[in-house]
């Protein structure tokens, strides 16, 4: 008879095996998207998507499925929080799912979607929708396939929310937004019936060189490792974590655009400290990472907005950026400043868009996905349904496809379905858990005036961070705030400052 303790190592020491796998996958990935050559697309897709393979076959091998099935009595004898219940506990969710993906689809899939997105990078500078429409219809394919093995479930977008946000469905979503929407729009209105921002003076003329030089130093102030991370350019900024010691992020340059790599960079290295927080220990298992999209997103909305649009931290870094661009800069108040990064205006591209009309553009994609999941829609359509929504909802019309349907790299880089609920989530999230700061230390502003972050890193760290994703999201919610999502502290947020910066 094999002990539990000798059950749960064999299935740690296969559990690394498969990491090892998928993280060969994610260098390869991040390879893919910096320096790779145009020429080597086709056989990347075809390595990816044998990694991808061999490490589903592993994982839902029946060996596993014993293990876990043994090692479920030993779970439920430890106490909720131990560190081996979690991980058998998530370890023996995933595998449920995913022995109901079959190993040949997630292979064939894995290669359409890296030819895909290497036909999104050539096709979106030239704007050329007609060559990724059908192999994006194809993705649709596959989504609606994808989701047909996790029948019967309320609504066909449920299994991808549940993938990304565990524990909410399509109605959840719908209710949160339509519960944010309501109480958006009229202050969106309310902004943009005054003169807006003059957000002039951050579209001049800033070099490349220092605008990253000066993202790297306010990253490295904030808590970025660099000695467990680097920063590349690419065409659309992510973070990938390799293990606890490599924690990439990837951000792009405009020279006439100071927000793009700036808050890029930012928000990614928001991502990163998420993954460089989380306990050492759990590397090579499923807990070694964010436990959920919303979560997450939390992480890099927290800095990239709370603390890097605020008044505090220019207080502090704009002496330092006029220094570094005189010529841009040097008739440029630092109330002007902060005014020109807080513009609120109805826009074309999510990435680039306020803080205030963010949430609008996630709202579009979300329920364009799902109408596409749902077969009301057809990817004929899209361009036209995406035109009319920007339209209606934002007063604005894509002029092109770059700046429309081709704009977001998650339909030319994976399925449909649960790729942008996260986002808003983690607006929402990130104002609930900054009020949670800033109970326990009212002093965090003051601080960030001084350029100063560590009392805010450490209660990350120390709340979030370090679970990695032991805790499901809503238990983590629930341990951190005493509650469930909720909409309020966003809009005392955002009616805080806006209210302030336009004298509402």
């Amino acid at each position: 008879m094999i002990s539990h303790e000798q059950q749960l190592e064999e299935l740690k020491r296969r559990l690394r095996e498969i990491d090892h796998l998928e993280k060969a996958n994610a260098v390869l990935y991040w390879d893919m998207s910096t320096y790779m050559p145009p020429g080597g697309s086709a056989a990347r897709g075809q390595v990816l998507s044998t990694l991808s393979q061999i490490a589903h076959e592993k994982f839902t091998s029946a060996e596993i499925g014993r293990l876990l099935d043994g090692l479920q009595p030993y779970a439920e004898s430890l106490p909720h929080d131990d560190d081996d219940a979690a991980l058998i506990r998530l370890t023996h969710r995933n595998y449920d799912k995913s022995v109901k993906v079959p190993t040949a689809f997630v292979g064939e899939v894995t290669e359409h979607i890296s030819n895909v997105y290497q036909a999104w990078m050539t096709a979106r500078p030239v704007n050329d929708w007609a060559s990724v429409r059908d192999p994006l219809k194809k993705t649709l394919e596959y989504s609606r396939q994808m989701a047909g093995y996790f029948a019967p479930f309320d609504h066909i977008a449920d299994p991808f929310i549940d993938m990304s946000d565990y524990g909410m469905k399509t109605v959840d979503i719908r209710r949160v937004f339509g519960e944010l929407r309501e109480e958006l729009v009229p202050l969106v209105k309310a902004i943009t019936s005054q003169q807006p921002a003059d957000d002039t003076i951050i579209r001049r003329y800033f070099p490349e060189a220092p605008q990253l030089a000066f993202g790297e130093a306010v990253i490295r102030d904030m808590g970025y490792d660099f000695e467990r991370g680097r920063q590349d350019k690419t065409a659309h900024p992510f973070e990938t974590r390799i293990n606890s010691g490599d924690v990439r992020i990837l951000t792009r340059v405009d020279e006439h655009y100071f927000g793009d790599a700036f808050f890029s960079t930012v928000h990614e290295a928001g991502h990163a400290m998420y993954e460089q927080g989380i306990n050492p220990a759990y590397d090579g298992t499923p807990l070694a990472g964010g436990t959920s999209a919303g979560v997450h997103e939390s992480q890099s909305r927290t800095w990239e907005n709370i603390v890097g649009r605020s008044r505090e931290f220019w207080q502090h870094y704009y002496p330092r950026l006029q220094q570094m661009f005189p010529e841009a800069l040097g008739d440029v108040t630092m109330d002007a400043f902060h005014r020109a990064v807080n513009k609120v205006v109805p826009s074309l591209i999510r990435v680039d868009a306020d803080e205030v009309t963010y949430n609008l553009h996630v709202m579009i994609r979300f329920d364009l996905e799902v109408a596409l999941l749902e077969g009301t829609l057809e990817i004929e359509e899209l361009p036209r349904a995406w035109n009319e929504r920007y339209t209606n909802d934002l007063g604005i019309t894509p002029p092109d496809y770059q700046s429309g349907v081709m704009q977001d790299v998650h339909w030319f880089g994976g399925t449909f379905g649960g790729a942008f609920q996260g986002y808003t989530l983690g607006n929402l999230l990130s104002a609930q858990f900054y009020e949670a700061a800033l109970k326990a230390h009212p002093t965090i502003p003051a601080e960030m005036a001084r350029g100063q972050f560590g009392t805010l890193h450490d209660w990350l760290k120390e709340n979030i961070y370090q679970y990695g994703s032991k805790y499901t999201a809503p238990e983590l919610i629930q341990r951190v705030t005493g509650g469930g999502i909720e909409v309020a502290p966003l809009m005392r947020y955002l009616r805080n400052k806006y209210g302030a910066l336009y004298q509402l």
